[in-house]
């Protein structure tokens, strides 16, 4: 099986222009694509950019999907109500998106796919207040809830938060020892199965300035994370608590796979600083592999040909280079 799913996500975004601007390493790749979207909003939005789809499409029939009509581009059609070909001020796509997901999980299920890239998706109009995140919504619609982690991956090394898009406020009393054993053994799964690397070199961030000073900043190392750290050597290659103030430096040194830190930004704003483009977003923990590129829907680039379309040829070089499959 090589069919790997393409969710193209918010219409009223860069995506179609990513897509069109990601053509040659589409075509270069041995894994057939399923595109799963609306043709019309589509073909109307590449119009308006002046950009082209140049590839033969298979429509595939929503009701029976047989495995061996499969070529190389594929579409499954999704129904979408929109007459212009960007309109930013539509709350209508959340049914759309919703369905596009759905029809994806539906081919992951009955194995016609081995995973899945999604574009970018505005959350604040899909996942709104129920889910901080696709990555939780994925979880939820495949009975995960709490199991899996968003790893931002690099080949040089990686990083997870253990909490995602939540108030820094609610933080602290979202980190405990299962959070962290959860994320080392998503990690090691992961790494070892696809990646081919045996024991990761995992370091674990402290949450306060400085590890808490030995409780003048802050409890949760002592409290949590240290004998959490403790109690899971015995396992995996854990190092820490590193000081979030010098984590990055310490990466090189002690040549660590991934840095586990507590918050979204805590990882996530030195990380993109070192890598820009190079990274993408991939939810460890599924029985698939998912992933999407690090960046959101850009809806101020539409038009202005300056959106940039490396992260999601990652995507496609992630399924190409490793040891992906059902």
């Amino acid at each position: 099986m090589k069919n790997i799913i393409i969710v193209l996500g918010e219409p009223n975004s860069i995506n179609s222009e990513i897509l069109s601007k990601s053509l040659s390493i589409l075509k270069s790749s041995k894994k057939n694509f399923i595109l799963v979207g609306n043709y019309n909003i589509l073909k109307k939005q590449l119009n308006y950019l002046r950009l082209n789809l140049k590839i033969k499409l298979n429509f595939l029939n929503r009701i029976k999907i047989n495995k061996n009509l499969f070529q190389k581009f594929n579409f499954i059609d999704i129904p979408l109500k929109q007459n212009k070909a960007f309109d930013l001020k539509s709350n209508n796509t959340n049914e759309y998106i919703l369905q596009s997901f759905n029809e994806a999980l539906n081919l992951l299920n009955n194995k016609k796919a081995i995973g899945i890239i999604n574009l970018p998706v505005n959350k604040s109009k899909f996942t709104k207040k129920k889910f901080p995140g696709v990555t939780e919504f994925i979880a939820a619609k495949t009975n995960l809830k709490n199991k899996v982690n968003m790893l931002i991956f690099n080949k040089r090394f990686s990083v997870l938060p253990l909490t995602t898009h939540v108030p820094l406020a609610k933080v602290s009393k979202m980190i405990s020892y299962n959070k962290i054993l959860n994320a080392c053994k998503n990690v090691s799964f992961f790494y070892k199965n696809t990646l081919k690397i045996n024991k990761p070199r995992i370091g674990i961030l402290g949450f306060n300035p400085h590890n808490g000073e030995n409780g003048y900043t802050g409890i949760e190392e002592k409290k949590i994370i240290i004998p959490s750290i403790n109690k899971l050597k015995k396992r995996f290659k854990i190092y820490g608590p590193l000081s979030p103030d010098t984590a990055f430096i310490l990466q090189k040194k002690l040549k660590l796979n991934v840095l586990i830190g507590n918050y979204h930004d805590q990882v996530l704003q030195t990380y993109k600083y070192i890598f820009g483009f190079n990274a993408i977003n991939i939810t460890i923990g599924l029985p698939f592999i998912r992933i999407s590129p690090d960046h959101g829907t850009a809806e101020n680039l539409i038009g202005k040909n300056k959106s940039n379309p490396e992260s999601f040829k990652e995507s496609i070089k992630f399924f190409s280079k490793n040891n992906v499959s059902t």
